[in-house]
């Protein structure tokens, strides 16, 4: 490569992702746009709302990014973008602002900054009905590749401000999925992980109304050279006897879900306008845990909701226990202009962020204890990098636990690997060569 290739290479387009699954892999395709259009020297951010530190650091990015880049394009979008447009496009360091709809389109970052007049291109997410698939072939640096099914949201949880971001729910049509997912397996990828917004609302607005269970049937069925699929976050309360076949009879599907519980107290799921209540969720684990006793569950929960008491959230507390969780995701309430929580009595902030550390410490202790629990049990690695050339490299387990191997391996390949210890969150393992 010449020196001119080389800082032809360096000034492509870049984006910047904050937030979810399934902002990666639009962001995947973004990039894929922008270097068809042959941008340059442009970085694009593709913002979160979920919190308004998530937005927060989104800005900060951009400042930063300006002051090291005074001469690059910046194209802000993404959830924060498309609930706030106004705020992103009266930034100075902001050249455009693109809606959630319009940044997977490839026409939008044609001729950006040439004959671009409109600065601002949002347009009423809540208009857009049907959810485009974008074949992707892969993800710079990636292993495991996140395949959308599904976009928005018909719920209206009183603390989320998604739905605006991201519009109701609309489902990516069962062929495309599964053509998508060939493709990627066809590119190496040996793990797939089923992304949206609300995953398990996936199929009404589908001819025949497939649910996610039938959905992913079908695609362990036709894609028979798939080694894993994997859920990201699901509502526990949506899934149907489909589905819970597959969790539980299919080996393919790794034993480790990510569910959306948000709290531990009935009182508090109310008012959150949760569907599902704490016992729901109890029965659910035991139910799915009954029929395959590997799983692992994972949880996001909120921390100091508003008129959440002291005894409100013993109960999430509790609920840790209860269901068995090994990882956590924990949030602090942050409040969100224009919801109904926002208008709800709150609870002191230093008492939100004292309550989160609890959870976190109980979620990390949760995590110890299964960690070390692996120690002396054979395990499956799909291998993500190498860590010392020639010596280690490290990845996850079927259960998501991060581990490394005592071995020379490539990215990409799946071990069978014995677990000899645990340390500093990971475990430690040798190939089984029996």
């Amino acid at each position: 490569m010449t020196t001119q290739d080389k800082n032809k290479a360096n000034n492509k387009a870049r984006v910047v992702t904050f937030g979810c699954r399934l902002n990666s892999y639009e962001s995947e395709v973004m990039k894929n746009h922008a270097e068809a259009a042959g941008l340059m020297d442009t970085v694009i951010f593709n913002t979160c709302a979920v919190t308004a530190e998530a937005t927060r650091q989104a800005r900060q990015a951009i400042r930063r990014t300006r002051k090291e880049n005074p001469e690059a394009k910046i194209i802000v979008t993404g959830c924060a973008a498309q609930i706030s447009p106004e705020k992103f496009i009266a930034m100075d360091e902001v050249d455009q602002v693109l809606g959630n709809e319009e940044k997977l389109r490839a026409d939008s970052y044609t001729n950006f900054g040439l004959d671009q007049t409109e600065r601002l291109l949002v347009n009423d997410i809540m208009s857009v009905k049907e959810t485009a698939n974008h074949l992707i072939d892969g993800y710079e640096e990636r292993t495991r590749a996140f395949v959308q099914v599904q976009n928005g949201c018909d719920h209206r949880c009183t603390f989320c401000i998604i739905p605006y971001g991201r519009g109701n729910s609309r489902s990516v049509p069962m062929g495309e999925v599964i053509t998508q997912v060939q493709r990627l397996v066809d590119n190496g990828y040996q793990e797939v992980i089923i992304t949206g917004v609300d995953i398990t609302s996936f199929g009404p607005d589908l001819p025949g109304n497939p649910s996610l269970g039938t959905l992913c049937q079908k695609i362990l069925k036709l894609v028979p050279d798939l080694k894993r699929l994997r859920l990201s976050s699901i509502d526990s309360i949506e899934i149907d006897e489909a589905l819970f076949e597959v969790i539980t009879q299919e080996p393919r599907m790794m034993p480790h879900l990510h569910l959306s519980l948000q709290a531990g107290d009935n009182m508090v799921l109310k008012r959150m306008k949760r569907r599902h209540s704490r016992e729901d969720s109890i029965e659910f684990c035991r139910r799915v845990r009954a029929a395959r006793p590997d799983v692992v569950f994972g949880a996001d929960i909120i921390a100091g909701f508003p008129t959440e008491t002291e005894e409100m959230f013993q109960n999430s507390l509790d609920l840790v226990k209860d269901c068995g969780l090994t990882y956590l995701h924990v949030f602090p309430y942050s409040a969100r202009e224009g919801t109904p929580a926002a208008r709800m009595p709150p609870v002191a902030k230093k008492v939100r962020k004292e309550r989160a550390a609890r959870l976190r410490a109980l979620g990390s202790q949760q995590f110890d204890d299964y960690m070390a629990s692996q120690v002396g049990k054979t395990v499956s690695i799909l291998v993500e990098k190498v860590q010392e050339a020639g010596k280690s490299v490290i990845g996850h387990t079927e259960h998501f636990a991060p581990a490394k191997i005592l071995a020379d391996l490539t990215p990409g390949y799946i071990a069978k690997a014995r677990v000899t210890g645990y340390e500093n969150g990971i475990l430690i393992t040798e190939l089984d060569l029996e």
